[in-house]
């Protein structure tokens, strides 16, 4: 084992231990999230809901980290060829699966508006929605200044209690004699969703960056080991 790097070894090691302790944290606050009653009523969730599944999904990212930080540190502080190789194999699969989804994310990008258009127009016409769905829309119209879904205030047809009322000249359209918001709420929803992709894409960018930082330590230092 004389060739080993005691630089490499401890930068492996502390590398590893970042990763093993960003694990633990994401493990830990998803369960308390999945199990916790006072965290549930706080963030309004319930069976039905949705978030479930990306608490669930955390939950597994959380303990992948976690064994693989695992592999990391103490194959780099062992000096164990077969703990580092699982770990390179195990980074490298998630890297392979970081790059294949940003493919499919790029690819489908231009298809977001139309699949959201689509979407939102199984809504229309809005007047024969129930009224739970009438009042969340409006609410949500007054919060991000929108009217409508697809087209506009037409949208509502011939309801008479719509809060699309404008008082900000830049924001507005005269819809027969009406002052209204010129944006529709689908177009927010895709603004949102195009510009939290770019989030997500810089994000996913970074850590690459980290995951090829750990391939090469790793593989560095498993090429150093002399096998036995």
């Amino acid at each position: 084992m004389a060739g080993v790097s005691k630089c490499l070894k401890y930068s492996m090691f502390f590398f590893n231990f970042l990763f093993w302790l960003c694990g633990c944290i994401i493990l830990g606050v998803s369960i308390w999230l999945r199990v916790s009653k006072e965290a549930q009523k706080e963030l309004q969730l319930d069976q039905t809901s949705g978030m479930y599944s990306a608490i669930d999904l955390l939950i597994a990212v959380g303990s992948i980290i976690m064994v693989l930080g695992f592999l990391g540190c103490c194959g780099a502080m062992r000096e164990s060829r077969c703990m580092l190789l699982l770990f390179f194999i195990g980074l490298f699969l998630i890297f392979a699966l970081q790059i294949t989804a940003g493919i499919l994310g790029a690819v489908y990008k231009p298809k977001i508006e139309k699949e959201i258009n689509d979407t939102m127009s199984k809504h229309l016409p809005l007047k024969n929605q129930d009224l739970n769905f009438q009042k969340a829309l409006e609410k949500f119209q007054q919060e991000q200044k929108c009217c409508g879904l697809v087209t506009g205030i037409s949208d509502w047809g011939d309801l008479p209690a719509v809060t699309c009322s404008c008082e900000a000249p830049n924001l507005c359209t005269t819809v027969s004699g009406r002052s209204v918001y010129k944006k529709t709420c689908a177009a927010v929803i895709i603004d949102f969703v195009k510009q939290h992709m770019a989030i997500i894409i810089g994000i996913a960018f970074g850590l690459a960056v980290i995951e090829i930082v750990g391939l090469a330590f790793s593989m560095t230092l498993y090429c150093q080991i002399e096998g036995k």
